[in-house]
């Protein structure tokens, strides 16, 4: 019997954590190590941008090792959210159950994992892993990166209503109803603002978002993807949804 067949069924179904990387070989070896440690059950993609630095090749290896890890290389670098639009569509034609965004630069631990699952087994249709609730932290953050974004997400829940108040985090777990039909059809936002756009979308259509503590550690190696254009995307992206919601249920309003 191979070590497959043996391994317990997990409560949740299949289960796959999905890590876009660009330029992570110095992370990605040992992310993927504790990962598959402390959930075994769990599958992981890597969804590689044609990494300069191999990191592509060192997920290959890793593939190549362990029927957990698969591999999704990409022509080149796109951005985070279309890595996570095209994980997304990986996983739902595979028909796993829940799927699970994890930043590739070490920033997310993977030893929180399971509590992400809890809430989803608990109920939850997704689950935000949350550095502004409760029990929530960062660790060697510098001032301005905690106040942008404490700042970011104050404005996005302020503008749009949401009631999360970690609106901008990437250590997310989605059962794959949520992600099916049309919630992703219209998707082209990146960055902070994928993040925003999706937590949006499902407190819109009346899911069940829950968070959960987690510790978010600045990464040790590599360097940071945050762009101004980034933050420039999130501004305008919001300020536009936020102003169409209020125009809109003005004028809903009028024709009552």
């Amino acid at each position: 019997m191979t070590d497959e067949a043996r391994r317990p069924a997990d409560p949740l179904g299949r289960v796959l954590v999905i890590i876009p990387t660009y330029n992570e070989a110095d992370n990605l070896p040992g992310l993927l190590t504790r990962v598959r440690a402390v959930r075994p059950s769990c599958e992981v993609l890597v969804a590689d941008d044609n990494s300069p630095d191999g990191t592509g090749k060192l997920a290959d290896e890793a593939a190549s090792r362990d029927p957990g890890v698969h591999v999704l290389h990409r022509r080149g670098k796109e951005g985070l959210g279309a890595a996570y639009l095209a994980g997304f569509a990986w996983g739902l034609e595979r028909g796993y159950d829940v799927l699970v965004e994890m930043d590739g630069d070490g920033s997310h631990q993977p030893e929180e994992l399971p509590r992400l699952l809890t809430a989803v087994r608990n109920g939850a249709d997704v689950v935000l892993g949350s550095r502004w609730v409760p029990g929530g932290r960062i660790v060697h953050w510098p001032r301005y990166r905690e106040l942008l974004s404490r700042g970011g997400s104050g404005y996005a829940r302020l503008l749009l209503g949401l009631p999360v108040r970690d609106v901008t985090g990437g250590f997310r777990a989605f059962r794959r109803h949520v992600l099916e039909g049309g919630f992703l059809s219209d998707v082209a936002s990146q960055g902070y603002c994928f993040q925003v756009d999706l937590a949006h979308r499902a407190v819109r259509a009346g899911h069940r978002v829950a968070e959960v503590p987690i510790t978010f550690v600045e990464r040790e190696y590599g360097d940071s993807k945050m762009s101004r254009d980034i933050v420039v995307e999130a501004l305008w992206r919001v300020t536009a949804w936020g102003l169409a919601a209020r125009f809109g249920r003005a004028a809903g309003r009028r024709h009552t």
